[in-house]
């Protein structure tokens, strides 16, 4: 097993000259307040400190979001070891998540996804988001703070038959981390190769997504528009990039992920304990509201 090496918080020292240890004793201070809360590490603090701007109010309450949804969404945070996971197995032979090797001009950093397999019956959403977070965990706890993120996702194999498969739970679970608790700088949200289905999509998707978000939003029929936001040279040959081919590419990310299975299954003991937590306790329902309320959504 490769040797598993995180980010230190001396060189985020380094990296973040506005990055000050008085701040981070000042949330180590108000984290010994939060029983519930898992132990944080200074390089993590680092981290939900950097996504925030340096502000500390709206960093604690990134930092509760963060390990609260990892507790009440299992589906996306739990059981994340691809050779004992038979559905994360068939989640990763099915699409690809990645950071690509190239930024954009401004230092971005890419995550790109695309299916691998077109078949709809082999998509199974939940399962493809957990390999998405890992992908972005590992990222996150390997290469620490970074100067902002693309997300852009390559629709060409995405059909009606996809959409079916989504639920608006489903979409509202991961919208709402990926506004509200995940600590990196977002800068963008691209869909590339857009076709019909994604209005279809983004009509579900659309009530879980704040101004901010839906300010980013770019669909993108073709690659010229694209190359304004991203460099396309970074992305995968299939994609209209040069970076190599798109299962080279792929098998490079997954057996970093496979590298680092013991630091997943350590992760998943860093959550939040309800029973300790200064107040009302959370649920998942606080959090999402109920299954069956969507139920007329879908009809729209």
């Amino acid at each position: 097993m490769a040797s598993i090496k995180l980010v230190s918080f001396e060189e985020e020292l380094k990296k973040n000259p506005e990055l000050k240890e008085a701040d981070i004793q000042m949330l180590k201070e108000w984290c010994k307040k939060q029983p519930h809360l898992p132990k944080i590490s200074d390089s993590e603090l680092a981290l939900f400190l950097h996504s925030n701007y340096y502000r500390l109010e709206p960093t604690k309450t990134t930092i509760d979001t963060f390990y609260t949804v990892r507790t009440h969404v299992p589906e996306f945070f739990c059981n994340r070891d691809p050779n004992n996971n038979k559905e994360l197995k068939k989640a990763i032979e099915t699409a690809t998540h990645q950071i690509l090797e190239g930024t954009t001009k401004k230092g971005y950093k890419i995550i790109y996804g695309r299916f691998l397999d077109s078949d709809p019956s082999h998509f199974v959403y939940n399962d493809v988001m957990k390999f998405l977070n890992m992908v972005i965990d590992l990222c996150l706890y390997t290469e620490g703070t970074c100067e902002g993120y693309i997300m852009l996702f390559d629709v060409k194999n995405v059909s009606f038959g996809h959409v079916g498969r989504l639920s608006p739970m489903g979409l509202k679970k991961w919208l709402y981390y990926l506004q509200e608790g995940l600590p990196v700088r977002l800068k963008g949200f691209h869909f590339m190769n857009s076709s019909p289905v994604m209005d279809v999509i983004m009509n579900m998707m659309r009530p879980f997504m704040k101004k901010q978000l839906m300010d980013m939003l770019h669909m993108h029929t073709t690659s010229d528009t694209l190359e304004k936001f991203i460099p396309l040279e970074v992305l995968p040959n299939e994609s209209s990039g040069q970076a190599g081919s798109l299962q080279e590419l792929h098998d490079k990310q997954v057996k970093k992920l496979v590298d680092y299975v013991a630091w997943f299954q350590e992760e998943e003991d860093h959550r939040v304990n309800e029973a300790l937590r200064p107040g009302k306790p959370k649920t998942a329902t606080n959090l999402f509201g109920v299954e069956e309320s969507f139920k007329k959504l879908e009809i729209d």
